[in-house]
């Protein structure tokens, strides 16, 4: 079964990407759990994503179309990036999201391809 792990990071997070100070230690937690992904056989893909404060968010109201700079959200963390992994079970699934290094991970069941 493939499942998504979504990983939520704070505005600090990602402030510790760019930190000279702080990014050898953000990058060496992702890179350890990354290998042991990569290691294990489970990955179908993933990928890390640039900050909040450059996305960019399309809504529709009626027929019109709007452009907003910036993510539309309520909370303070951000989607960070993703793995789709192919594991048995949805617990497997959490084993492995509880092992990445942030607060918050989100774990979803994906739905069959369309054709």
């Amino acid at each position: 079964m493939h499942f998504t792990l979504m990983f939520f990071e704070s505005p600090e997070d990602f402030a510790a990407r760019k930190d000279p100070e702080k990014q050898e230690e953000y990058l060496a937690g992702w890179s350890h759990y990354v290998h042991a992904l990569r290691d294990s056989g489970v990955v179908v893909s993933g990928f890390g994503l640039h900050a909040p404060e450059t996305a960019a968010t399309v809504r529709r109201r009626d027929e019109n179309m709007f452009v907003q700079d910036g993510p539309f959200t309520e909370t303070k963390e951000q989607l960070g990036g993703l793995f789709v992994i192919d594991v048995p079970d949805l617990d497997t699934a959490l084993e492995w999201a509880a092992r990445a290094p942030v607060n918050a991970a989100e774990v979803r069941q994906n739905l069959p391809a369309v054709k």
